[in-house]
């Protein structure tokens, strides 16, 4: 697929999203002009501790989409083992398509053509309402420690973010 298929197929996604929102999150472009990068705002799942959250992300696609994966970043500071310090999110779907060298996950667990900004999202907010993240292969091994050793102060911290993501949206 050439550069302008590629962009095509983003803008098709997102005419797509327009036309049939999603609940859960909202999705643009950073500018009009450029299809290969998102501005995502997730609104924290019921029910999880992200409860009442606005969670600011950006997807960045590479040119060769939908043969390999965007990368997610979070703008809003995040406190999760499966997100980076940077906000850069660890999920098996966003990494690129083949064997995984460390033994972590299968190669169907990994990135494939046929997800979409969508599917993509859906599989965040899946991680986000999880009560008991992934600390087998933390991006984020200070909060996988914490998160085992000690949950109750795990929480407060995810709570707190949230808190504050909230008040920097009424701003």
């Amino acid at each position: 697929m050439t550069t302008s298929g590629n962009a095509l197929l983003l803008k098709k996604q997102l005419m797509e999203l327009r036309k049939n929102p999603v609940d859960g999150f909202s999705a643009g472009l950073k500018d009009d002009s450029n299809p290969f990068e998102w501005e995502i705002m997730i609104i924290g799942p019921m029910d999880t501790l992200y409860e009442g959250g606005f969670l600011k992300a950006e997807l960045i696609f590479p040119h060769e989409y939908p043969l390999l994966p965007p990368t997610m970043k979070f703008r809003t500071p995040m406190w999760h083992p499966n997100i980076y310090a940077d906000g850069t999110l660890c999920i098996s779907i966003l990494h690129a398509p083949g064997r995984d060298e460390f033994g972590y996950e299968d190669a169907s667990e990994r990135w494939l053509p046929v997800h979409t900004v969508e599917s993509i999202l859906l599989s965040v907010i899946s991680l986000l309402s999880s009560d008991t993240p992934n600390t087998d292969s933390p991006a984020n091994i200070d909060a996988a420690k914490q998160v085992r050793e000690d949950p109750a102060g795990y929480r407060k911290t995810v709570r707190r973010l949230v808190r504050q993501s909230s008040e920097e949206a009424y701003e």
